[in-house]
């Protein structure tokens, strides 16, 4: 990101034009690395996020309908601070969700839910599979609010 790599840098014929770009680099990628640990550490009395990443199929051409139930599903839900829905771009069949809560225990209370039961009910008969479900501790990023 605008910073030159060694092997690129037509003007750096001495040695210590070289070691000045290399220093660049370190210097940015240890600061990075400070930032990004800085922020990874949850503020003094708050509790970590919780986040959960899967992958789900639906049965072959209704991709689309699982979407639009899964979305309908998602409004309202207490301590959901993201729900983001995508379709995988090499499988026409399958889906991800990404979902940051404020804790698991939101998470869990929201499956009690009745616009998420019913939404559980008709996604039911859409899905074939689900073929990946990880959780997160989710720090931080564009669009994420504490």
């Amino acid at each position: 990101m605008g910073m030159k790599s060694r092997s690129s840098c037509s003007g750096c014929g001495t040695g210590s034009g070289r070691y000045a770009v290399s220093m660049e680099r370190r210097t940015f990628l240890l600061g990075s690395m400070a930032a990004s640990a800085a922020s990874a550490a949850p503020a003094p009395g708050k509790a970590d996020l919780y986040g959960l990443i899967g992958k789900m199929k639906a049965t072959p051409g209704q991709r689309d309908a699982l979407i639009a139930i899964m979305l309908e599903g998602s409004e309202g839900m207490p301590g959901c601070l993201s729900y983001i829905v995508a379709r995988d771009v090499a499988d026409a069949d399958a889906i991800w969700v990404t979902e940051v809560w404020d804790s698991e225990a939101s998470h869990d209370a929201s499956l009690q839910l009745p616009g998420v039961q019913a939404a559980i009910g008709k996604a039911r008969d859409l899905l074939a599979s689900v073929e990946t479900g990880v959780a997160t501790v989710p720090v931080g990023g564009v669009g994420l609010k504490r």
